[in-house]
Formats: C-alpha cells, sequence, structure tokens
C-alpha cells in the first residue's frame, strides 16, 4: 500500500493513509463510519488500488454488495490478482446470485489462490449451496482435506464452524455437536460463538451476571413495610416528647419562660394534713411528766 501512496503528492498520500488507517481501526467497531473515512479516500485518489479495496471492504461490512463488488473488480483490474476473488464471489451471493457464486467457484481463478484462499473459496461455495437450500450438498463441498486436518491454521475454526452448522442445518445434531467441540478447540480467539452453540445443543442455559446484582439489589432493599414500622415508631417519640415538654416548669428568670395557665381546681380542697406519729408521742411523754 505504502508503495502506491508513493504515486501521490506528499501531502495527498499523507491525508488518503490517514483515512484509509481510520477505515482499518473502525471497519469491526463501527463499519458506517469506516465507509465514511472510505468515502473521503475513494475521493482523493480513486486511481489508487489499495483505496479501492479498502472501498470495497467498507462497503461490503456495510452490506452495499454492489457498490462492494464494483471497488472490488476495480482494485482487481488495477492490480491484476485474483487475491479478491473469494469476497467477489461472496457479494454475488449478498446479492441474492448464489448460482454467480457457484460458478465463481468453478473459475480457473480459484487455482490461482492460495491455501487460505482457497479455503474461503469453498467455505462461499458451502454457503451459496445453503442459500439454495442445498444441505447436503453444502456438506459435501465442505469436506476436505484442510477440515480433516489435525494441524490448526488460520482458517480451521471458520471451516469447521461453518461445517457443524450445516450438520445441525440438516438435523444431525450427534455430529454437529462433535464438530462445534472441535471448532472451540481450535478456535483460541473465540472468533466463533461454538461455546454458545455447544450449550443450546446440550440446553444450557447462561444467566446474565448483571441480572443476578439486579435481583441481589432488591434484596438488600428494606421492606416497605419496615419503613412504615419505623415512621409510626418515630411519630410516638415524637408525641411523647412533646408531651413531656408541655409538662415541664420553667425558671421565671428564663427569658423564655412562659408561665402555665393556672389551674381550674382549688388547691386549698386538695390539702391533707397528716400528724406526724412522732410528735403524737412526744406530746404524750410531756403531759405524763407535768403530771
Amino acid at each position: 500500500m505504502r508503495q502506491e501512496l508513493l504515486s501521490l503528492p506528499k501531502g495527498l498520500a499523507e491525508e488518503v493513509s490517514r483515512n484509509l488507517v481510520m477505515v482499518a481501526r473502525l471497519i469491526d467497531e463501527d463499519p458506517e463510519q469506516a465507509y465514511a473515512y472510505a468515502r473521503i479516500a475513494l475521493r482523493l485518489a480513486s486511481r489508487v488500488a489499495a483505496v479501492r479495496e479498502a472501498a470495497g471492504f467498507a462497503a461490503y461490512a456495510t452490506q452495499k454488495y454492489s457498490e462492494a463488488l464494483a471497488e472490488f473488480r476495480a482494485a482487481k483490474r488495477m492490480t491484476g490478482s485474483v487475491e479478491l476473488w473469494p469476497v467477489m464471489a461472496d457479494c454475488e451471493r449478498g446479492l441474492g446470485r448464489p448460482e454467480r457464486a457457484l460458478a465463481m467457484a468453478g473459475e480457473p481463478e480459484v487455482q490461482k489462490l492460495d491455501k487460505a484462499g482457497q479455503v474461503e473459496m469453498r467455505l462461499v461455495a458451502a454457503g451459496a449451496r445453503r442459500d439454495m437450500g442445498e444441505l447436503d450438498a453444502a456438506i459435501v463441498t465442505l469436506q476436505s482435506p484442510e477440515l480433516a486436518s489435525s494441524s490448526v491454521q488460520p482458517w480451521t475454526a471458520r471451516l469447521r464452524y461453518a461445517y457443524a452448522d450445516a450438520l445441525l442445518a440438516a438435523g444431525r445434531e450427534d455430529e454437529a455437536r462433535e464438530w462445534f467441540g472441535k471448532t472451540l478447540e481450535a478456535d483460541k480467539d473465540g472468533a466463533t460463538d461454538a461455546s454458545d452453540r455447544l450449550a443450546e445443543i446440550d440446553g444450557v442455559e447462561f444467566v446474565d451476571a448483571a441480572s443476578l446484582e439486579d435481583d441481589s439489589d432488591l434484596e438488600d432493599a428494606p421492606d416497605e413495610d419496615e419503613d412504615d414500622e419505623d415512621d409510626e415508631d418515630d411519630a410516638e417519640v415524637a408525641a411523647a416528647e412533646r408531651a413531656s415538654d408541655q409538662a415541664e416548669y420553667y425558671d421565671e428568670d428564663d427569658d423564655e419562660y412562659e408561665p402555665l395557665d393556672e389551674p381550674d381546681v382549688d388547691v386549698t380542697d386538695e390539702i391533707v394534713v397528716i400528724e406526724d406519729d412522732e410528735d403524737e408521742d412526744r406530746d404524750v411523754r410531756d403531759d405524763r411528766d407535768k403530771a
């Protein structure tokens, strides 16, 4: 790519390069934004094969298959390379033309592909067979030395996964489970969801940890009935304190002293004189001494 950009003026080459970097950075996580950067690079340097290829992949990632196919064809004409042949065939599938994809799988260009390209072409052809409802043919298409090999290559996980998925679609669940397991062994980077598919076959359900945390929060939350009882207790305490305040006498010297209302009852009626027993005994002794 750098060599191709050298054909451009320095300032323009730097601008195009920055946009292509953004395409590569965003194409997986934000395809639409990557597509926008690709369109800028295409507008600046449409005669650079690397730009046409990047624009093709950005369009492919956003399912703009017609546009992607046009860009791939342009890049192929510029470079003469057949490297893009499998993805071009997959664009035909995306456009609803699986028969064209199958025709491309039989073209001489496939023989010029490296091993990775040939495996990719086999995957596309099997997908085209499935598009046409030919499940058994799709399974046979995927059966190859690469599938049977015990060595793990960059394409191994995807090839095994496609085979397992086709078996499951054909109702061959036991075989599908076996191959999903083999996919998991080869998928060190987690590129496929083979573990989820295995769990689905086995009837295992995963519980979201976030939902468990939400449930624990609900358990820890105070009971509304307890809150109501606490409120009632607080009200009773407050009422008792108010009653205590009303019964309290204040010092008259206090600035905040407010005399209590005089009682309506005559206090003299409430006085009862009780003689002390010791005083009575003393009076008796005095009378005896005088006698």
